[in-house]
């Protein structure tokens, strides 16, 4: 199994790769917000030779404002994934299911050569989620044994604690494998 990390503006931009096969790097939120550590944490990966990730944080409503923002905000360079983080906002809201499905096909149109994950929680996955639409992959959280989430449905990435940052596990026999899923060939 691969390692890897998610990062946001709360973690360094030298983080330490050591050990590390990808990272996923918060880019945006709704249609305002940008990492201010963006760059800085993608050269970071890039220099460690890491696959790239990156992710927006999801809110209902200007769903085709938002994919535009993300991907304006996002470097478009072959083999880096996109992802959407799907979850309860700080206003205590979260998209629909249905704003979640456009907005990962939007993001398929406008970048169609480029990998597009959901990122949903054990608990959105089983209980909000009713389509079970996510694009080219599940990145399911659920703090548990790496690579061992409690859900039936394929995944991708696997988030599985937040101490001492988000650590994740990938369902790639190795990196070449991963990188080569990545550029969507």
């Amino acid at each position: 199994m691969l390692h890897g990390i998610d990062v946001s503006a709360y973690q360094s931009s030298s983080y330490d790769t050591d050990g590390l096969s990808f990272v996923f790097i918060k880019a945006t939120e709704g249609r305002s917000y940008v990492n201010p550590r963006l760059s800085a944490q993608t050269k970071t990966a890039r220099d460690a030779g890491l696959v790239v990730g990156f992710y927006h944080f999801l809110w209902p409503g200007n769903l085709t404002a938002q994919a535009e923002f993300f991907l304006r905000h996002t470097p478009e360079k072959a083999g880096d994934i996109l992802a959407v983080d799907w979850e309860t906002t700080s206003a205590g809201t979260h998209a629909s299911n249905a704003e979640k499905d456009l907005f990962i096909r939007k993001l398929k149109e406008l970048r169609p050569h480029h990998r597009v994950v959901l990122y949903a929680n054990r608990h959105y996955w089983l209980n909000v989620d009713v389509t079970s639409y996510a694009g080219d992959g599940l990145w399911i959280a659920d703090y548990v044994s790496a690579g061992k989430p409690r859900i039936k449905a394929k995944w991708r990435f696997h988030q599985y604690s937040s101490e001492p940052h988000d650590k994740d596990v990938a369902a790639f026999a190795n990196k070449t494998a991963l990188r080569a899923w990545a550029k969507n060939d």
